[in-house]
C-alpha cells in the first residue's frame, strides 16, 4: 500500500510542473513589452549609449584645443601690477672729479690732494620704502615656423577624434547587432526545448495508457516519465537565457535594464540573404577601416612633428609693447602719489645657435617614432586582411552548414515521425523514439547555430570594413 502511495506522490509532483509550463504557454503574450526591430535598436543605441556620448565629448574637447592653438596667432595682452616694500635700501657710492666743481685755476690751496679726483667718504641710500608698478603688456608672433606647423597638428587632433568617435559607433553597432542576434538565437533554442518537452509529455501520455492496459513495460513507463522530467530544466534554462540575452541587449543599447522590451523577427528572416551577403563582401577592402584611418592620421601628425622639430633651427620674430606706471613713496598717502609713465614698442628676434644637441636629438626622436608607426601600419594592415579572410571563411562555412542542417532537420523530423508512429503501434521501443528525438533536437539547434554564427561573423566583417558608416 505504501508503495502505491509513493508512486502516486511522484506522479503528482511530476505533473504539477508540466501543468504550470502548459499554462504559461497558453497565457497571452505580454502586450506591455515594446517590440523593437534591429534598426530601432541601433537608433536607440546611437542616441543613448554612453560610449557614443563620450566620443562626441572628445570631439568637442579637441575642437576647443584647436581654437586655443589658433589663439596663439593673435596678440597676447596682459595687465600687470606689483608692489614692493623695501627692507634695506641700496647704497650708492660716487667718485667725484673736484676740478669739475672748482675750475682749472685752482691755486696751491688745493694742493692738499695730489689726485685729480676724490672719493666720497660715505654712500648715498637710493630708493624709497614703497614701490608700486602697474601696466599693460602685449606680444604677437610675426614669424614663428614652429607655431604655424603646430596648427596643422591641432587640426589633425580634431580629425583623429572624429575618427575615434566613428570607431566607437562601429564597435557599438556591432555589439548591438550581436546582442540582438543573441536574443533571437536564445528564443530559437527555447522553441526547440519547448517542442522537446511537448513531445515528451505526449509520449508519456501514450506510454501511460499502454502501461495501464499492460501493453508497455514498466521500463518504458519509467523512461517516458524520466524524459518529461529531463525536458523541464532545459525549458527553464532556455527561458533564463532569453532573459539574460535581453539584459545584454539593453545594456549595450544604453537603456534601463528594467525596461520591458522584446525583439521582432527570427533568425529565419536572415537566411534568405545569406548567399547574397557572402558575395557582396568578396571585394572587402580596408579603405574605410577605422583603425587604418586612425593610423594614417597619426602618421600625418608625426610627419608634422618632424617638421616642427626641424623648424626649431629657424629664427623667430615677435612684436612687443609695454606701457607701465611707477610710483615710489615712503608713506601710504595714495592721493599724493606721483605716477611716472614708461612705455616702449619693439621687435624681438630669436636666432637659435647652440642647445647642446637637444634640437638634433628631438628631430631624431620624431623620425624614429614615424618609422615605428610605419611598421605598425604595415603589420596592422596584414592582420586586418587576415581577419577579413577569416570572417569570410566563417560565413561561407556556416552557410554550408546551414544548408546541410536544413536537410538534416528534414530527415530527423521524418525519422522522428516514423518512430512515433511505430511506437504507437508497438513496432519500436521508447529508446528508439528517444534517439530520434535527440537527433531532431541536435539538428534544429545546429540549424539555428549556423545562422547565428554567420550573422556574428558578418557583423564583425562589417565593423572591420566600416560598412555601417561609409560616407556616401
Amino acid at each position: 500500500m505504501m508503495k502505491i502511495l509513493g508512486r502516486l506522490a511522484i506522479l503528482a509532483a511530476l505533473f504539477s510542473v508540466p501543468t504550470l509550463v502548459s499554462a504559461q504557454d497558453a497565457a497571452p503574450a505580454d502586450t506591455s513589452a515594446a517590440v523593437i526591430t534591429l534598426d530601432q535598436a541601433l537608433q536607440i543605441a546611437l542616441s543613448e549609449n554612453e560610449t557614443v556620448k563620450i566620443a562626441d565629448l572628445e570631439i568637442e574637447r579637441t575642437g576647443y584645443a584647436k581654437k586655443g592653438t589658433y589663439a596663439s596667432l593673435l596678440p597676447q595682452v596682459d595687465l600687470t601690477g606689483s608692489y614692493m616694500r623695501t627692507l634695506k635700501k641700496q647704497v650708492m657710492y660716487m667718485d667725484v672729479d673736484m676740478s669739475s666743481f672748482f675750475g682749472s685755476s685752482t691755486s696751491t690751496s688745493t694742493s692738499t690732494t695730489d689726485d685729480s679726483s676724490s672719493s666720497s667718504a660715505s654712500g648715498i641710500e637710493v630708493g624709497r620704502d614703497n614701490t608700486y608698478t602697474g601696466g599693460l603688456t602685449a606680444s604677437m608672433p610675426l614669424v614663428n615656423f614652429q607655431l604655424w606647423e603646430s596648427l596643422k597638428v591641432s587640426g589633425k587632433d580634431v580629425e583623429l577624434a572624429v575618427e575615434k568617435a566613428r570607431s566607437s559607433r562601429l564597435e557599438m553597432v556591432t555589439q548591438v547587432k550581436q546582442a540582438f542576434y543573441g536574443v533571437l538565437f536564445a528564443k530559437e533554442a527555447l522553441n526547440v526545448y519547448k517542442s522537446v518537452y511537448e513531445n515528451a509529455v505526449e509520449n508519456f501520455e501514450q506510454t501511460e495508457k499502454k502501461y495501464n492496459v499492460q501493453k508497455a513495460t514498466e521500463l518504458d513507463y519509467t523512461r517516458a516519465k524520466t524524459n518529461v522530467a529531463s525536458a523541464i530544466p532545459d525549458v527553464y534554462n532556455a527561458e533564463s537565457s532569453v532573459i539574460l540575452a535581453l539584459w545584454q541587449l539593453k545594456a549595450v543599447m544604453g537603456v534601463d535594464l528594467d525596461r520591458n522590451i522584446d525583439v521582432a523577427g527570427s533568425l529565419g528572416d536572415y537566411t534568405e540573404t545569406m548567399f547574397r551577403d557572402i558575395h557582396q563582401n568578396d571585394d572587402a577592402s580596408l579603405d574605410y577601416n577605422s583603425t587604418m584611418r586612425q593610423l594614417a592620421i597619426q602618421a600625418e601628425e608625426l610627419a608634422n612633428a618632424v617638421r616642427i622639430q626641424k623648424y626649431a633651427y629657424l629664427p623667430s620674430l615677435a612684436a612687443t609693447f609695454s606701457y607701465t606706471m611707477n610710483a615710489m613713496t615712503n608713506d601710504f598717502k595714495f592721493s599724493e602719489y606721483q605716477w611716472t609713465p614708461y612705455s616702449y614698442v619693439g621687435l624681438s628676434l630669436t636666432i637659435p645657435i647652440f642647445s647642446g644637441g637637444k634640437r638634433l636629438n628631438d628631430v631624431r626622436q620624431a623620425k624614429a617614432q614615424k618609422t615605428e608607426l610605419d611598421l605598425t601600419i604595415r603589420n596592422t594592415e596584414r592582420q586586418l586582411k587576415i581577419a577579413i579572410r577569416q570572417y569570410l571563411n566563417t560565413m561561407e562555412t556556416n552557410m554550408k552548414s546551414y544548408n546541410s542542417a536544413l536537410e538534416t532537420v528534414a530527415l530527423a523530423q521524418k525519422a522522428y515521425d516514423i518512430s512515433a508512429i511505430s511506437y504507437q503501434v508497438g513496432k519500436s521501443t521508447i529508446t528508439d523514439l528517444n534517439d530520434a528525438q535527440l537527433a531532431l533536437t541536435q539538428a534544429k539547434l545546429a540549424e539555428s547555430q549556423a545562422v547565428y554564427n554567420f550573422l556574428v561573423a558578418k557583423s564583425n566583417l562589417e565593423q572591420t570594413i566600416g560598412f555601417d558608416f561609409i560616407e556616401k
